[in-house]
């Protein structure tokens, strides 16, 4: 089973679109499997080696899509995790980094630092993930790996150095300088594969040596014995200098950053030469659970295999053998035929098939060890659930799932799309737990809710994309919600005379505020000596309930009220459930015209990024959405400002976002509290309200 941990690496190749992130991925697929020897490279048509990429690409339809693919190089065992491209959902992206324990980021050689690449880069420093770069496509016209590492320097903050500089550039590319060897390095062969070494081209010798003490000089710092061997002149190894780049790497105060041209086959294998030399083992990451008896406490878990398991289900995959998930193992050992526990549900789950993704196919295997990844079959689970051993109560992912405040209808256009929207709906809830779906009564629409815009859009696009599903979606609606401000108090009594036996009930008490925690509904039964019989009380207390599903005021749903009954009236014969259910609502429209209800509205917590020239721009464009600003500040090239905006202003802000920062500036958000509203949104909504109730009568 594989190699020692320290010799295992799980890397996230991530890349602007089009820096050719697929192409790397492939090469590294045929490089490592030309290791395997799984495959020889003849085509099924006996063209042999001389295919292009092409015919390289129809050959291995390999899933380079993969959520982990599984390669070997060196007698290491490389797990490339592909990394998801959108930040907007802060839950998707902690899962897939979560899984990672390093990143290479892919630059193109001519495009450089782009947007989206800042936005890897953002993600990669938030969640603390250290990074190698690769500067790819040398082979360009235009190419200027120099400009490119000077670009992560200043647009990502990042202390870049380079570790190999290019032979020829363009059209003659031919290969790279090793700094640490000082060897030219050649990739010969159709494919590549063969790797000459020569000496360094006397034209280039003079810039490789000052390349050389440029990166010797930047890893010093993080090397007593390189700065004594500097300061007494003594032979400097290469092992010395791969040694402390290593670890300034491994806390992100330096990026070595390598070149070559995936297409062109060259300089791929020294690139996975410096994962293996610079991207930290699953042992030299700190991983955190959180105690669910203990609040969330953190507790640093350890990548021994004899103690008990926690491993993360951090994608779904449905395969042609039903669902497969894909787990990482941070502690103990996931094998065969144990039991484990899927602590948010509490159920149990016996384990079946163990599996490991290879390039092109899959392997059983009896176990998974920590810090490796692997996927089980046919588990009963959704994304980001945690598994362990029994006894344990820990999640690697937070359990406040922070509650939907937006919500879309949408209408599938035909009945193949409604069968196909319901296939695709029921995937992404168990894939997203930020993301709800069900169908409103009145209208039987089919609602969508999540944490915003851009998340529901992305969705309806799924739909469309994966499984053909074309639907119409309405405006996007907030989940505004009403609450009381005052005590109000009521006196109903509900009186119905129709042949035979009434309905009669009268219930009197107040409805007041809740001040403190955070319960939605709280009912408080003070009747004394039996004024109403304690069988109707569950009555009485279900029609309160059922009233604050909409609001007097605007039909909204109503939170935050604390009823308490405290008088009321019984008829021997005509009393009923359904008479003190009845007069229960009466009484809470009662008490609710006077309890002065105001509007609520969703405040959200955008986080904005930005380059600091912008920032006034981009204060400007919050404050005209009825922004707060709680703060700002600077982090080298890009300023962060964060404040407080309500979610009904937030719509179409990305695309004002982008084009006020000439598309550099990106921003989450996430829901923050409730508020009242402004007196003129309340006004406003009144008036839609009494256009809504026209327009239906």
């Amino acid at each position: 089973m594989g190699s020692m941990i320290e010799k295992v690496r799980n890397i996230g190749i991530s890349a602007h679109i089009d820096s050719g992130k697929t192409t790397l991925t492939e090469r590294i697929l045929f490089y490592t499997k030309r290791i395997h020897a799984i495959h020889d490279v003849k085509g099924k048509d006996g063209v042999g080696a001389t295919m292009d990429s092409m015919e390289l690409e129809k050959e291995r339809g390999i899933t380079i899509a993969s959520a982990a693919t599984y390669c070997q190089w060196k007698d290491y065992d490389i797990n490339i995790i592909d990394t998801p491209g959108h930040v907007d959902f802060t839950i998707e992206v902690e899962r897939s980094l979560r899984v990672l324990d390093g990143a290479v980021l892919v630059l193109c050689s001519v495009g450089g630092v782009q947007s989206q690449s800042i936005t890897v880069d953002m993600q990669m420093k938030r969640y603390n993930v250290p990074c190698i770069a690769f500067i790819n496509k040398c082979d360009r016209s235009g190419a200027n790996p120099d400009r490119v590492v000077s670009q992560l320097r200043s647009k990502l903050g990042h202390n870049a150095v380079a570790m190999q500089i290019p032979i020829g550039l363009e059209a003659d590319f031919q290969g790279v300088v090793d700094l640490l060897s000082m060897k030219a390095i050649y990739f010969d062969g159709p494919n590549g594969d063969v790797i000459r070494m020569e000496e360094i081209p006397t034209e280039l010798l003079e810039t490789a040596q000052s390349k050389r003490e440029e990166l010797i000089d930047a890893a010093s710092l993080f090397s007593d014995e390189l700065t004594e061997a500097i300061l007494e002149e003594v032979e400097i190894t290469e092992e010395m200098i791969a040694k402390a780049v290593r670890k300034g790497t491994l806390i992100r105060k330096m990026t070595p950053v390598l070149m070559g041209s995936a297409y062109k086959n060259k300089a791929v294998q020294p690139m996975l030469d410096a994962v293996l030399n610079y991207l930290p083992s699953p042992d030299e990451i700190e991983n955190t659970a959180l105690d669910l008896d203990r609040d969330e406490a953190p507790v640093l878990l350890s990548s021994d295999s004899a103690k008990p398991t926690v491993a993360l289900a951090f994608k779904l995959e449905e395969g042609a053998y039903g669902q497969l998930t894909y787990i990482r193992v941070y502690q103990g050992n996931l094998e065969k035929g144990a039991t484990i526990v899927n602590t948010r549900t509490g159920k149990k789950t016996k384990v079946g098939r163990v599996v490991r993704m290879h390039a092109d196919q899959m392997e059983d295997i009896e176990a998974v060890p920590a810090g490796v990844i692997g996927a089980l079959f046919g588990i009963e689970c959704s994304s980001g659930d945690t598994f362990v051993s029994q006894g344990l109560n820990y999640t690697m992912t937070s359990m406040f799932v922070p509650k939907p405040v937006i919500s879309l209808a949408i209408v599938p256009k035909d009945n193949k799309s409604q069968i196909n929207m319901s296939k695709a709906l029921n995937r992404f809830t168990k894939e997203d737990p930020t993301f709800h779906t069900h169908v409103d009564e009145e209208t039987l629409e089919t609602i969508i809710e999540g944490m915003g815009e851009l998340h529901l859009e992305i969705y309806v696009e799924r739909m469309k994309r994966e499984y053909n599903a074309e639907v119409e979606t309405s405006k996007p609606r907030v989940a505004y919600r009403e609450t009381i401000t005052q005590r109000g108090e009521f006196n109903y009594t509900h009186k119905k005379q129709t042949g035979g036996s009434g309905q009669y009930g009268r219930v009197a008490g107040y409805l007041e505020p809740i001040t403190e925690g955070d319960e939605d509904f709280i009912f408080d039964n003070q009747i004394k000596g039996g004024l109403i019989p304690t069988n109707f009380i569950p009555a009485c207390e279900k029609g309160f309930q059922l009233s604050m599903a909409k609001g007097p005021k605007m039909e909204f749903p109503v939170t935050g009220v604390r009823v308490v009954i405290n008088d009321g009236a019984y008829h021997a014969v005509d009393s009923s459930d359904m008479a003190f259910q009845a007069a229960a609502r009466g009484a809470f429209r009662e008490g609710y015209a006077r309890a002065k209800a105001v509007i609520q509205e969703p405040i959200m917590k955008v986080v904005v990024e930005s380059p600091t020239e912008f920032q006034g721009a981009v204060m400007g464009l919050l404050n005209q959405r009825r922004g707060m600003i709680v703060g700002a500040q600077d982090e080298g090239v890009m300023t962060v400002i964060e404040a407080q905006v309500p979610l009904s202003e937030m719509f179409g802000f990305s695309t004002v976002l982008r084009s006020s920062t000439q598309g550099k500036a990106q921003f989450t958000m996430e829901f923050a509290v409730y508020r009242q509203v402004p007196q003129s949104v309340a006004e406003k909504l009144a008036e839609e309200f009494a256009q809504k109730k026209k327009n239906e009568s």
